[in-house]
């Protein structure tokens, strides 16, 4: 008895898959996320070498500090990949039943096609997704650092201590923290942020970076462009297994993270910009960024970026079709429940 055959067109199924292959390949790669991040916000002294950027990361706040973050991200790229494949394959039915009627052969996308759904699926994705990833943003640079931090705090400190001793006092602090015994600092929940972030700022910060985020649109219609024409090639001559599509799908990301890095690092800082800082736009933010620490300065936490890049898209091409079929089947499976009952 042969296999029933799994259908290719269901947008759910593909939305859902895509979720769930997010979902796995971020969990697997994110500590390379929280120090990419870090170097893109941080200033151009912040610890560039990999090795000792984990180390004072793991010093300073433990292993879930390479973690900081986390649910958010994960919680975004669910839904972030949902809507883009929902949308992306929408796009893909609407041109291949265009190209039938048209009675093109093999009703492949081509590079202008792809492009195209890709552009409107990201587009779309952006606009819907762009608050959670202010907030993971927000959250994966906090540290948990010594409190109290400042010099201000400090020399209050100091103050409160001369005073005492001229009254004849014992030196207290009321609770503070001393400046020689200093207490460790929560960091922040995502709600917690999220809610800071609203009072402080307004519900117009959660679209802070959107215009740089939607010129990165261009990542994934640079990628996946790339991938479907590769993927349409060795199709000629062979199945794509998963193997494949992971090697076919970090030599797409490799190329597109690599060209839109500049964009990838001026949104990051959008992102975590005080409230004079959102004023300027994205090209003031290039230029600050290149006046304070030269065009490097772009380029700030690449290696780990494009390292996790590579490894969450080759994962996610991976781990979809898998999670496709299995996805597909399911569904039948709830359907012919259904109509039985």
């Amino acid at each position: 008895m042969s296999k029933p055959t799994i259908p290719q067109n269901d947008n759910v199924a593909h939305a859902l898959a895509g979720a769930g292959g997010g979902l796995l390949s971020m969990a697997l790669t994110y500590p390379l996320i929280t120090l990419s991040t870090r170097a893109q916000v941080e200033s151009k002294r912040a610890d560039s070498r990999f090795l000792d950027a984990v180390h004072k990361i793991v010093a300073r706040e433990g292993i879930s500090g390479l973690y900081s973050g986390l649910n958010s991200a994960l919680f975004g790229i669910s839904i972030t990949n949902f809507v883009y494949y929902y949308w992306y394959e929408w796009t893909r039915a609407f041109f291949e039943k265009a190209a039938a009627r048209a009675g093109r052969a093999g009703r492949k996308l081509t590079t202008v096609e792809s492009m195209i759904a890709g552009a409107l699926a990201g587009s779309a994705t952006v606009i819907i997704t762009n608050p959670i990833w202010v907030v993971n943003t927000r959250v994966t640079t906090q540290k948990r650092s010594l409190a109290p931090s400042s010099e201000e705090t400090k020399g209050k400190a100091k103050a409160k201590l001369g005073d005492e001793e001229e009254a004849g006092s014992e030196a207290k602090t009321d609770g503070a923290p001393s400046v020689d015994n200093p207490k460790k600092v929560k960091r922040a929940g995502t709600l917690g942020t999220l809610m800071a972030l609203l009072r402080e700022e307004g519900p117009q910060a959660l679209f802070a970076g959107v215009v740089p985020a939607l010129v990165l649109v261009i990542n994934p219609i640079l990628q996946y462009t790339l991938f479907e024409q590769m993927k349409n090639a060795v199709e000629k001559k062979r199945r794509v297994t998963p193997a494949v599509a992971f090697f076919l799908g970090a030599l797409g990301k490799l190329f597109a993270t690599t060209v839109t890095y500049p964009y990838i690092t001026v949104k990051s800082q959008m992102h975590v910009a005080g409230k004079d800082e959102k004023k300027k736009g994205v090209f003031q933010t290039i230029r600050r960024v290149v006046g304070e620490e030269g065009y490097q300065g772009l380029y700030k936490g690449i290696g780990p970026k494009v390292t996790q890049s590579v490894l969450t898209a080759a994962l996610l091409f991976a781990f979809k079709d898998v999670l496709y079929e299995q996805t597909v089947r399911l569904r039948m499976k709830a359907a012919k429940k259904a109509l039985a009952a």
